[in-house]
């Protein structure tokens, strides 16, 4: 084995151990151990030798056992060499650890005796303030005891010479004859009333001498002294004399004399009283006022700061003086002025005040001034404890409300002579009662001569004494309601009067345009009573706000609804009433219906969006709201009813009329010619051109289910007449088709109604015509088909009766009439099956009520199956739609 000493020194460089320390590469210690081998080898001439490789690996190798040999050597010396040090390490942090411990130890005990000393220093100073307090204590007993004595002698020189020295001695004589003031009243002497007497006339004379001094001070502007004056004087007595003083010479109570007068705003004035015009929102003469108030207060805030020692009292009473006497007084010459012009002015005039004092409350409340509390007693109570005991509170100047607080009451003070009970709502119910008579006063006129045209036993009669019952409440009753109230004014606005009703017509002229319902006017309603019911929020107090929203929505439902909408109703129902029946029915109460839809709609939908929130927070007036605004609607639904019914019964009495002018022998006519001429006979001409203007109007006027119960009414009716008249008029093979082109003309007509139950109604007319067309021979099958196979056969003789060659086949009909009822009835039943004609049971259920012999009964039914029905109901007590 080739030894070390072998090795060439490039190769013994590279087995260092310092070459293995770092980042090493084994392939490259290989590759530079081989490169000279390599390079010898490739030199030699002969075959590769790999003997030198060997021998200079195995050299290699051991060298490297070596070197491992020794690093391992060498790891074990620096393992025992740290252990060693970590023990010595370890043994030197015990010994530290234990010497902290001692000293923590040690600053534990000196805590604990500093605060055995602390406490024991709290329990002498405790001592030695009361010690000092009582022997305070002792000697102001003394020198009082020798003060009365004094003055039982008439010996008052001490005092006076104390009140010579100036501001310290003026304050404490302000404390010396205040508390002999009191020891006075608790000596029983002998002479205990005497010395009483002159403590009282020298206090009396003192404070005279504050006062004066004050007050000169104050006309000089020394605001220092001013503030002795004022502390001498609140150590005396409470100081409430020097802060009238101040009050009550201040320029602003005794240079402004104010009155109307002097600020005439011809501008608000002319336009306050008129509802059309916007509420004012500013007076000159009170804008002027309120602002020489914020001038002065923010001076005032100052110089009171500095004077008085409780600026807080003094500024309340400086306040309160503002409010009772200048607002106070201006409030009431604008409210006077606006009660002489009307109830709106007055109440407007209200509001414009209420709104332009909470602005000046709002702003006067940034001038809310610090209530101070200087100490009085010459030794802080428990000052050198609260410094020990590390407790030190620091005390000085706090903040109170106590100016908010005051404005807030005056404010509320100002008004609650105008708002208080049922004063306010009863004025404003007054109000909006005096408006609506005067808008309304015209229409009331003309339905009243309406009322006169028909008689006294009108639905109008009845609505007049309704109102009359109602305004009757306000004589017979002390506390009148607000609806009675209004009704009372509607019937004095509106020229109605019991003697009225009773002996005369109306004298006043009425144009008819007067008369008609506006959606203009019960928008000017609404807008009206909304501005009340926004003033109503504004002046009462929350609680009481359900309460009067329902008061305000009666009047105007007594308005709206009453003298409104159901006067409307009521004289167009009269107008029916006396309408001559032999002329065309008017269609006009079928436009006034759709101004009451509209109006209806509009008022519902401001009292589900604007009164029945402000209702909200009382349950159990929301629900009375909710019972009362259904019960008025479901009562102008009523008369809306019974209106449409009298339409009703009008148009099928003129139909009538119509289908009587009926010519005996129009369908049977002699000049078959001449009859082809004509397309439709004159009554049914007639009677197509009323019914298309029904059916025209009701489109325009009627929407909804409304409109559907109404032509359908108008139709079942005119069926009805067309089945008693067909029973009446012989009808020849020419004739037959001249009532076909008239059946047809009807059935087109009816067919624009755009109603599917009397399309069937009019086609079974339709077939009904038809057997006067058809051929005898196959009479008998035809009958038994379509609509007409619903009905017995019997049923229809005395239609078939009307056909000119009937008595020719009469018999031979009657003979097969036994055998054919068989047939005629699986016909019937097939055809029935095959048609799909099952949807047809509701109308045939009608038509077998006809009767034969008798005649055809399809009477005209008494009322609409269908109520009518107004848009934009209140809300029931659970909120849904009602």
């Amino acid at each position: 084995m080739q030894q070390f000493d072998d090795l060439d020194p490039a190769t013994e460089e590279q087995l260092h151990l310092n070459n293995f320390e770092g980042k090493f590469d084994v392939k490259e210690f290989v590759g530079s151990i081989s490169e000279r081998l390599i390079t010898q080898s490739k030199t030699s001439s002969g075959p590769f030798d790999p003997k030198p490789f060997i021998r200079t690996f195995e050299a290699v190798v051991d060298k490297l056992i070596s070197v491992r040999k020794d690093v391992q050597t060498k790891t074990e010396q620096m393992e025992k060499s740290v252990r060693v040090a970590e023990r010595e390490y370890s043994k030197k942090m015990a010994d530290l650890n234990r010497g902290f411990e001692a000293v923590g130890s040690s600053f534990s005990t000196m805590e604990s005796k500093m605060n055995e000393v602390g406490r024991t220093a709290v329990r002498i100073g405790e001592q030695l303030e009361s010690i000092h307090v009582e022997r305070q204590r002792a000697q102001a007993a003394h020198d009082l005891i020798n003060y009365y004595n004094q003055f039982s002698r008439g010996d008052t020189s001490r005092l006076d010479a104390l009140n010579k020295e100036g501001r310290e001695g003026r304050s404490q004589v302000a404390v010396i004859l205040r508390r002999l003031t009191t020891v006075a009243r608790e000596v029983d002497l002998s002479s205990a009333d005497k010395t009483r007497e002159t403590i009282d006339k020298y206090c009396e004379k003192f404070e005279k001498d504050m006062l004066s001094l004050f007050d000169r001070c104050y006309r000089k502007g020394d605001l220092k002294l001013m503030h002795h004056c004022a502390q001498t004087l609140l150590d005396f007595n409470g100081g409430a004399s020097c802060v009238q003083i101040y009050v009550n010479q201040h320029d602003f109570f005794l240079n402004k004399v104010r009155d109307t007068a002097d600020h005439n705003d011809d501008l608000l004035w002319n336009t306050v009283s008129k509802p059309d015009e916007s509420p004012p929102n500013t007076e000159s003469g009170l804008a002027e006022l309120f602002g020489e108030i914020r001038a002065t207060v923010a001076q005032e805030s100052q110089i009171v700061q500095a004077v008085f020692p409780n600026p807080p009292f003094v500024m309340q009473v400086f306040l309160q003086r503002v409010f009772a006497q200048s607002i106070q007084q201006y409030m009431e010459q604008l409210l006077n002025k606006g009660s002489s012009l009307s109830d709106l002015a007055y109440l407007r005039t209200l509001q414009l005040v209420h709104n332009l004092t909470s602005i000046l409350v709002e702003d006067l409340k940034a001038h809310e001034l610090p209530s101070m509390t200087p100490s009085k007693s010459p030794l802080e109570v428990a000052e050198f404890r609260r410094v020990l005991s590390a407790s030190l509170t620091v005390s000085g100047p706090s903040s109170t409300s106590v100016v908010s607080a005051m404005l807030e009451n005056a404010m509320a003070e100002l008004f609650v002579p105008y708002i208080e009970g049922q004063k306010y709502v009863d004025r404003e119910s007054k109000s909006l009662g005096e408006l609506y008579a005067g808008l309304l006063a015209n229409f009331t006129r003309y339905h009243a001569s309406i009322r006169t045209q028909k008689g006294k036993s009108s639905m109008f009669d009845r609505m007049v004494d309704r109102i009359g019952a109602a305004a009757a409440n306000t004589t017979t009753s002390g506390g009148s309601s607000t609806s009675a109230q209004a009704a009372a004014l509607i019937m004095r606005y509106g020229g109605i009067s019991s003697e009225r009703m009773q002996d005369k017509g109306l004298e006043d002229t009425v144009r008819e345009e007067d008369g008609l319902l506006s959606i203009d006017v019960a928008e000017k309603m609404l807008k009206w009573h909304a501005e009340a019911v926004g003033r109503c929020v504004e002046l009462t107090p929350q609680n009481d706000v359900p309460k009067n929203t329902f008061i305000l929505l009666r009047v105007l439902a007594e308005a709206i609804g009453g003298a409104y909408l159901e006067t409307a109703i009521d004289s167009a129902v009269a107008r029916l009433e006396v309408a001559d029946s032999k002329l065309e029915a008017s269609l006009h109460p079928l436009e006034v219906l759709r101004s009451v839809d509209l109006i209806c709609h509009l008022w519902q939908q401001y009292t589900n969006m604007a009164l029945f929130p402000l209702a909200a927070s009382s349950v159990t007036t929301r629900r009375e709201m909710t019972i009362f605004n259904n019960q008025t609607v479901s009562r102008i639904e009523g008369a809306a009813n019974t209106l449409l019914q009298r339409m009703t019964d009008a148009i099928i009495s003129w139909l009538s009329l119509q289908l009587s002018k009926q010519k005996k022998n129009d369908f049977k006519p002699r000049n078959d010619d001449l009859s082809f001429a004509r397309v439709n006979t004159e009554p049914c001409l007639a009677c197509c051109e009323i019914l298309e203007k029904v059916r025209d109007t009701a489109v325009q006027c009627i929407s909804g289910k409304n409109k559907e119960a109404f032509l359908t009414e108008i139709g079942v009716s005119f069926h009805s007449l067309l089945l008693d008249h067909l029973r009446k008029f012989p009808v020849s093979a020419t004739g037959g088709l001249m009532l076909a082109k008239d059946l047809k003309s009807y059935q087109d007509t009816v067919a624009s109604f755009n109603i599917p139950a009397l399309h069937e109604r009019f086609e079974f007319i339709r077939q009904l015509g038809n057997v006067f067309l058809v051929r005898p021979e196959i009479l008998r099958s035809y009958i038994t088909e379509n609509y007409l196979g619903r009905i017995d056969s019997a049923l229809l003789k005395p239609y078939l009766a009307q056909r000119s060659d009937w008595g020719q086949f009469e018999t031979r009909f009657n003979e097969n009439a036994d055998v054919e009822d068989i047939a005629t009835d699986i016909a019937s039943k097939g055809l029935k099956d095959r048609f799909k004609m099952a949807r047809l049971g509701t109308v045939m259920k009608d038509l077998e009520s006809l009767k034969l012999g008798e005649g055809i009964s399809m009477g005209i039914p008494s009322g609409f199956t269908g109520s009518f029905s107004i848009g934009g109901r209140g809300l029931n007590t659970n909120g849904t739609s009602a």
